[in-house]
């Protein structure tokens, strides 16, 4: 079927919409599209607003605007003395959604919770090769071997037993990954031969159900009527896919949309002006960077990736892409509002002469190419990717290397990184939990490093040891000093060249409500409406 133009799309959306009800649809203006909507083979935040946010509940959810955890389809909780074993007491009452395509016979209960986990888990799941690229945060996360056992005592009560004590195991369950999801409707798509309509036709207890998506124009939804926690008050939720921040924040002043994420920081000053625009910030828990990729020729020696990190300008380029004062410049993989960051590794001196000696030493041949990958359109990690990747190609080319720009749609960019095709990827990362393994482990494990979606490929033995013993240590000193020891040998090996600490800007016409801006990056519209 002949797409429609973005700006069509939309206004024809608008007028359906208007057509069905009396409230205002929330038309949010989105940085890219969704990968997919089964969201345990998926890792992208764009995804995790799109799935997580809108479809599904988890069995523990973070407050509003914080990284405290609250109550959701787990109405309370207990844990052994020893840290080990979890009990779960789950809400009654609570729907799955009814569509053209499932009508739920039951409410969720503790068979639901099983086949989310175990299908993750157990090799012998019927479900669990239906997934083509795995499940990334839950291999990457080291679920496999955390989880001793997941088990039912009665259709409201589970029970997961750890093989390991796991300080964040609370926050690391409230993430996307672990997203319940209706067995019933499982049994009913691989009885009828199609378990690919589980990543094209979802279905989950959350405040939207999923109507339709226009492959890079929107997903639209309507409110659940039966969500657990009342009905959402927009009637429809439409994520109109804008891949610019400049037609984003165009199409927010024209009323086209009443939500913009991610506008440029140097376009702030002029929304505040707007009488009818307003705008939120939050120093929120991101990093921008650069993986190299450590298994590629030359780029395998730690040489040359410092020679990269101390010839490139990260003061210029953070000026330039966000501003004065709306970034830190990177220094670490983690910003500094979490435990552990190592305030001591600092932005290395600009030294073009050591790293020309660097390169040499190395011995890269003069004019060597590497190739950058980085997406187009801007978003909270890299607000003008071209006009970084143009810094670093300038930057290097004082040192005699050549740098191969790619610009590539997001979803492409990102397949092609975890396949290795890259010397260099321009990426960016938003923690989800709020605890400082949820950079380090999905990032820069061994296990991360196997599945792709550590872009840098790198897998160092001692890093990984201390990774692991901070996961299970309790204890907030014990566990900084163990992050921090992890940090410097980041620091000496550098799998990445972190770039920036950026803030997050949400824009938004002035009669938007009830909108929560949250430190975890993650935008859910549940209780926002359009006045």
């Amino acid at each position: 079927m002949k797409m429609l133009p973005l700006r069509a799309a939309i206004a024809a959306a608008l007028l359906s919409v208007a057509a069905g009800v009396s409230a205002k649809p929330l038309v949010v203006c989105t940085e890219a599209s969704p990968e997919g909507f089964d969201m345990v083979q998926y890792t992208t935040a764009v995804t995790a607003d799109a799935v997580a946010e809108t479809i599904f509940n988890r069995l523990v959810d973070f407050k509003p605007g914080t990284t405290d955890i609250e109550p959701a389809l787990a109405e309370s909780w207990e844990i052994s003395p020893d840290g080990l074993t979890y009990t779960f007491h789950l809400r009654k009452g609570v729907k799955f959604h009814s569509t053209d395509y499932f009508t739920p016979t039951r409410e969720m209960n503790a068979d639901d919770v099983l086949w989310s986990f175990q299908r993750q888990l157990d090799p012998k799941h019927p479900w669990h090769d239906k997934s083509s690229v795995g499940f990334p945060y839950f291999e990457s996360m080291g679920f496999k071997e955390l989880l001793k056992s997941v088990e039912k005592t009665d259709d409201h009560t589970v029970v997961f037993t750890l093989t390991r004590r796991e300080a964040p195991f609370l926050a690391d369950i409230a993430m996307a990954f672990a997203s319940i999801f209706p067995a019933e409707y499982a049994d009913q798509l691989l009885k009828a031969g199609k378990p690919g309509e589980l990543n094209s036709k979802p279905i989950g207890t959350g405040p939207f159900i999923f109507q339709r998506y226009a492959k890079d124009a929107q997903v639209r939804f309507k409110a659940n009527p039966d969500y657990f926690r009342g009905k959402p008050p927009a009637d429809a939720l439409i994520l109109a896919i804008t891949t610019d921040n400049n037609v984003r924040l165009q199409k927010l002043k024209a009323n086209e949309c009443q939500v913009a994420l991610y506008p440029k920081p140097d376009d702030i000053p002029s929304i505040k002006a707007d009488a009818n625009l307003k705008v939120d910030d939050l120093a929120a828990m991101t990093v921008g960077y650069v993986a190299l990729n450590t298994t590629k020729k030359y780029m395998s020696d730690p040489r040359v990736r410092q020679a990269i990190n101390i010839a490139f300008d990260k003061e210029a380029y953070v000026n330039s892409l966000y501003g004065k004062g709306n970034a830190l410049v990177g220094t670490g993989p983690y910003p500094p509002t979490l435990l552990g960051f190592n305030a001591s590794l600092g932005n290395p001196a600009r030294d073009l002469d050591k790293a020309r000696a660097l390169i040499k030493e190395a011995g890269v041949p003069e004019g060597t190419v590497f190739t950058l990958f980085t997406r187009n359109g801007g978003g909270l990690t890299n607000p003008n990717p071209l006009l970084g990747a143009q810094m670093m190609q300038s930057d290097l080319a004082k040192i005699g290397l050549k740098i191969d720009i790619r610009v590539m749609e997001w979803g492409e960019m990102l397949k092609r990184a975890k396949n290795g095709e890259h010397d260099m990827v321009s990426a960016g990362w938003a923690g989800d939990n709020g605890d400082p393994d949820n950079f380090l482990t999905p990032n820069l494990s061994c296990e991360a490093a196997k599945n792709g979606e550590n872009y840098a490929r790198w897998c160092n033995k001692a890093f990984q040891s201390l990774i692991d013993q901070a996961r299970a240590e309790s204890e907030p000193a014990k566990r900084t000093a163990l992050y921090e020891q992890a940090q410097d040998i980041f620091d000496k090996e550098q799998p990445w060249i972190p770039m920036a600490y950026p803030k997050m800007f949400t824009a938004m016409r002035k009669n938007v409500e009830g909108y929560h801006q949250s430190p975890l990056t993650t935008n859910n519209f549940a209780t926002t409406q359009v006045k």
